[in-house]
């Protein structure tokens, strides 16, 4: 999914920051970040590190939903990794539906995980992202001619 997010980044010019427990390969482009948390043994470090960061403007790809709700809150988009835009109106069922899959997992009600990644999913994804990628963009224009 990186690469997908490479090329479409370089394709309208911003700038991606990947963060991550540990280092990870990353191409040497100018507009391509690395932020690497320390592990302070705290769960989430890497979350809080994208909440406390992330503002208006900025797009969030996670699977992540309670980091998703988060970043929201902060004015940020956010996009899973299948194409699901998280909003305001729809981030209360997507965590309320977490919750249940969990219980139901712990359970045993639940015993697989998602279906594997496939071309479909790249396919949303990508659409979505260019959506979301777009509707920024419109709103900086729209903030910046006063409107």
């Amino acid at each position: 999914m990186k690469d997908e997010v490479y090329r479409v980044a370089e394709r309208y010019g911003i700038e991606v920051t990947l963060v991550a427990a540990t280092w990870l390969r990353v191409p040497s482009e100018p507009w391509i970040h690395l932020e690497v948390v320390k592990e302070t043994g705290e769960l989430d470090v890497a979350d809080d590190w994208i909440v406390e960061q992330v503002g208006p403007g900025d797009i969030v790809v996670s699977e992540d939903i309670l980091l998703a709700a988060r970043c929201l809150e902060k004015d940020a988009r956010a996009l899973s990794p299948r194409g699901r835009v998280f909003t305001l109106e729809s981030i209360g069922e997507a965590v309320a539906t977490r919750e249940l899959m969990a219980d139901l997992r712990e359970a045993g009600a639940i015993t697989g995980g998602p279906s594997p990644f496939g071309k479909s999913d790249r396919s949303t994804f990508l659409q979505r992202l260019d959506e979301i990628i777009n509707a920024v963009q419109r709103a900086v224009d729209r903030h910046q001619s006063g409107r």
